[in-house]
């Protein structure tokens, strides 16, 4: 399908999804279009042992009894996949380093995961030198900026690639899907309120012809209120799904989410998570493969970027407002600065065609 060049709308939409949700859009005319769609075939899952079964088979098929790689953090979900990986399997951390900065490091927790499981364990520093560089190589194969998280994603896969792997499993999606964005999920969320908590970057903030893209939540709007767990599960399930099918396909490894291959067949339920047990299916299969173990706290995917975009002084290029960063958190400052890397690329000739 030919896509129709809007610049315009495409920044917008990297602003506030991370990703393209129009699929007839695109940033230039023959661009590449890297944009992998949900899985066809998906297992339902009631409980947490429907749950066991759909991961351990995913895992099983993908594996086919040989030693896979694995992305392995210090949080519960890999930890569950930790358990169900065949014998002379690696398990990968990612550890961030900010020279002279202790930043958040997940590698001790994912340790003992792996020491429990009979895992040999790497750690996979990312460096500041790796962001700027790779994102590149992503941006070139995405055919449009890139998630901060594809850099980690895709040095681990080279890491893996490297030592032998060609396929490598990750645990993403079981936050998405299962309950584990509490605080998008703490309360009911109007139009008007899911728009300013979610939007990543309020694209009038940013640019100086700005689009505000309501479509992804009025789709699920009823009497003024968006059914926030149906858009997770639609527009940043596709997101998500893509930044980590870019990052792989970019290295050339195969892929797999166990968790992406099912989806939650009942009604969430919005009580259990707001009394403090978001995740409660993926937690109920923790503890009955950890028993004796206690739940880490739950963190994001460690991207010290608040240090790494410090000194960074904003955009130059015409399509954004002079100093629209100076407020912004490392998070946000990334999204404006990939945005104007790729513009850059694009004017340069610097991005794959179709």
């Amino acid at each position: 399908m030919k896509k129709t060049e809007d610049r315009e709308f495409c920044m917008s939409s990297w602003l506030m999804f991370r990703t393209i949700v129009d699929n007839t859009k695109c940033f230039a005319d023959g661009i590449r279009d890297f944009h992998m769609l949900p899985p066809e075939s998906r297992k339902p899952v009631s409980n947490c042992n429907e749950l066991y079964d759909a991961l351990a088979g995913e895992v099983e098929s993908f594996c086919d009894g040989r030693p896979t790689a694995l992305a392995l953090s210090g949080g519960i979900d890999s930890a569950i996949l930790a358990k169900m990986m065949p014998k002379g399997s690696v398990a990968y951390t990612f550890k961030c380093v900010v020279p002279g900065t202790e930043v958040t490091d997940e590698s001790p927790q994912a340790a003992k995961y792996a020491e429990e499981c009979g895992l040999e364990h790497r750690i996979v520093e990312i460096h500041w030198e790796d962001m700027v560089e790779m994102s590149k190589a992503l941006m070139r194969h995405k055919g449009s900026p890139c998630h901060s998280i594809e850099v980690q994603i895709y040095k681990a896969c080279l890491q893996a690639k490297s030592d032998g792997f060609g396929k490598m499993i990750y645990g993403e999606s079981a936050d998405i899907i299962y309950g584990g964005m509490s605080g998008l999920l703490s309360k009911d969320r109007t139009v008007g309120n899911i728009i300013d908590r979610y939007s990543y970057v309020l694209p009038y903030k940013v640019l100086r012809n700005p689009l505000l893209i309501i479509q992804p939540y009025t789709r699920w709007e009823r009497d003024g209120y968006v059914d926030v767990h149906r858009f997770l599960n639609t527009t940043m399930y596709e997101e998500a799904i893509n930044s980590y099918e870019d990052a792989c396909a970019t290295a050339g490894i195969e892929l797999s989410m166990p968790y992406s291959k099912t989806f939650l067949a009942t009604e969430l339920d919005y009580g259990r998570i707001r009394r403090g047990e978001n995740k409660y299916l993926v937690r109920e299969v923790f503890n009955n493969l950890y028993p004796t173990w206690e739940i880490p706290v739950k963190t994001p995917m460690p991207r010290p970027l608040n240090e790494w975009m410090r000194d960074w002084q904003g955009p130059v290029r015409p399509e954004f407002w002079p100093h629209c960063t100076d407020e912004m958190t490392g998070d946000q400052k990334w999204y404006v600065y990939a945005l104007e890397q790729f513009l850059n690329m694009i004017d340069n000739g610097e991005y794959d065609k179709q």
